[in-house]
């Protein structure tokens, strides 16, 4: 036992309830242990327990949580750990890469701030110099250019920012890092290169990993082992390929199968959907497009700091849309792919004028957004609604569910009361928050990553409207549950005639769902084409590396 880094034994959580009601665990009886140098993998569906597991370890839970069992770190119980020894724990033993990075960053902090600070709470002997040597050879490993170490978090991209938090989390050079879906807003090549590196340095330092994630072609290619959960508990563990291949447990098997389904090919090794959308794109051509972007740009400026304008530095420009041009046609589904800070939330975010663009023309149903009045504008969104890649981002903490779901309906005064709060409960059932009368009146704090995602998905299809842009809707959901909800955006997209702009980072999502596919790379498209075009026969070499860097579950 003393020789295991991390042991769990009969773990019980349940979250602060009414006095008087009876605990529902939300992980229930969970055991297990960690070697050095070994990564564990930890996999099921959202609200399973996964990110509660994380947090018990690092004692994060809130105070009323009622916490049975015993955590040991390296032979220390950490539940008996002082408040002293706790500071020192976390960062310098373990260390937490969580889910949402903006629960991580300060948004009043520079990114550099925040590494100097990280670095003398824990190394007061370096220097300010020191510090920041190693704080830019951590952001190197993780792709954050020197020149970005003045910026704030709201300057980045969701992926941009979770790099930073996994810099954040190797700077210490813990002995165990408990990563909390890592990479869920990153695309497959960064994505790749960070595992490998997390993965590298587990074999060099001898360091624990415990990956949590849904991601399951993820898990088997960077994980020895993997335990999987469901209702709270651990309903199968052991080697990733004997779980794989021979999986014991309904629910293993279920997840492979909806995680299979995604990925799925015909029998000739040709998608199934590609042929569907070789039928459409000739109907496609004969229409008018629905959304018409010509030459769009999007430009920022980083104005140097103090010290920098003494010695005449000039101001950045960054083009994070550079001169796009592309057309979505009614009723077909555009795949948008590409790492991450390559542009593609802005694109959306000024398709939307959420932010206006330096130049260039949107227009949708044959009307120049970029032209209109504000007013004129927020009239427009009732027909175009996004789904935001973090739904905190859209979903306002001190309003219920039902109340956030029927925003829209009021903005736009399209229901009275009583009306609204019959769609949303419709709304509730079609995207599996059931019984919707419980999510209803409940509040974004007491739901998982992925119910809140799915409560956005509702929200932004209860206007019905046009054309829905789709920011990685689906990237915090579970195989299983992730499948449901793109078989339930296909039923809708059919239901209510909907076109969408789906922008993944996710290869195979995209080949699952779109019809063509449009690869960004540095604020420009790169390549456009039919999706079984693109996979079959890649002419980029940045499309290329995409799909070679992309874990593929059949190879597990």
């Amino acid at each position: 036992m003393s020789k295991a880094l991390f042991c769990i034994e009969n773990l019980r959580v349940a979250y602060p309830q009414r006095s008087g009601e009876e605990p529902s665990w939300a992980v229930d009886d969970v055991s297990f242990t960690l070697q050095p140098g070994e990564r564990m993998g930890l996999v099921g569906e959202s609200g399973c327990g996964k990110s509660t597991i994380g947090r018990a370890v690092m004692r994060l839970l809130p105070n009323s949580s009622r916490v049975e069992g015993r955590v040991t770190f390296q032979g220390q119980s950490v539940f008996d750990l002082t408040p002293s020894q706790l500071r020192k724990f976390r960062g310098e033993a373990v260390a937490l890469i969580f889910q949402d990075p903006m629960t991580r960053l300060d948004p009043l902090m520079t990114i550099g701030k925040h590494c100097i600070e990280t670095l003398q709470a824990h190394s007061p002997e370096l220097s300010t110099r020191e510090a920041k040597e190693k704080a830019l050879a951590t952001l190197e490993k993780v792709k954050i250019p020197a020149s970005r170490w003045n910026q704030y978090p709201h300057e980045f991209s969701g992926g941009m920012r979770q790099r930073v938090a996994i810099a954040l989390a190797l700077l210490l050079n813990p002995k165990l890092i408990v990563a909390d879906e890592p990479t869920t807003s990153l695309d497959v090549t960064v994505s790749a290169q960070i595992l490998q590196e997390l993965t590298r340095l587990c074999a060099q330092e001898n360091m624990g990993l415990l990956l949590i994630s849904h991601d399951l072609a993820m898990v088997a290619e960077y994980c020895d082992r993997i335990g999987v959960m469901y209702n709270g508990k651990m309903v199968e563990m052991g080697a990733t390929q004997s779980v794989f291949r021979q999986p014991q447990h309904e629910y293993t098997r279920s997840l492979l199968k909806a995680a299979l389904h995604i990925q799925a090919v015909d029998n000739h090794g040709e998608l199934v959907i590609a042929n569907e959308a070789e039928k459409l794109l000739p109907i496609i051509n004969e229409q008018s497009p629905i959304l018409h972007i010509t030459e769009l740009k999007q430009y920022y400026s980083i104005e140097p700091n103090f010290i920098e304008r003494l010695f005449k530095a000039q101001a950045q420009t960054i083009k994070a849309v550079d001169g796009i041009n592309l057309d979505l046609y009614p009723g077909e589904i555009l795949g948008l792919v590409g790492e991450s800070g390559c542009g593609k939330s802005t694109l959306s975010r000024t398709i939307l004028q959420l932010i206006r663009p330096t130049s260039g023309k949107v227009e949708f149903l044959g009307k120049d957004l970029t032209t209109l009045s504000r007013q004129a504008v927020r009239t427009s969104r009732r027909q175009i609604q996004m789904v935001f890649q973090d739904p905190h981002a859209c979903l306002n903490p001190a309003m219920t569910v039902g109340e956030s779901i029927a925003d829209p309906l009021f903005i736009h005064n399209l229901a009275d009361a009583a009306q609204a709060k019959a769609q949303v409960l419709s709304m509730l059932q079609k995207v599996g928050l059931t019984p919707p009368e419980v999510y209803y009146q409940r509040y974004p704090a007491d739901l998982s990553g992925g119910q809140q995602q799915r409560v956005a998905i509702a929200r932004a299809l209860i206007t019905h409207p046009k054309l829905l842009i789709c920011d990685e809707p689906v990237s915090m959901l579970d195989a299983s549950v992730q499948s449901q909800v793109l078989d339930l955006m296909l039923e809708l997209k059919e239901e209510f005639e909907l076109t969408y702009l789906f922008i993944t980072h996710d290869l195979w999502l995209a080949r699952f769902l779109c019809d063509r596919i449009a690869v960004m790379n540095s604020g420009k498209i790169v390549e456009l084409g039919p999706t079984k075009q693109i996979f079959a026969n890649p002419q980029h070499p940045y499309t290329k590396t995409l799909l070679a860097a992309a874990p593929l579950l059949a190879r597990a």
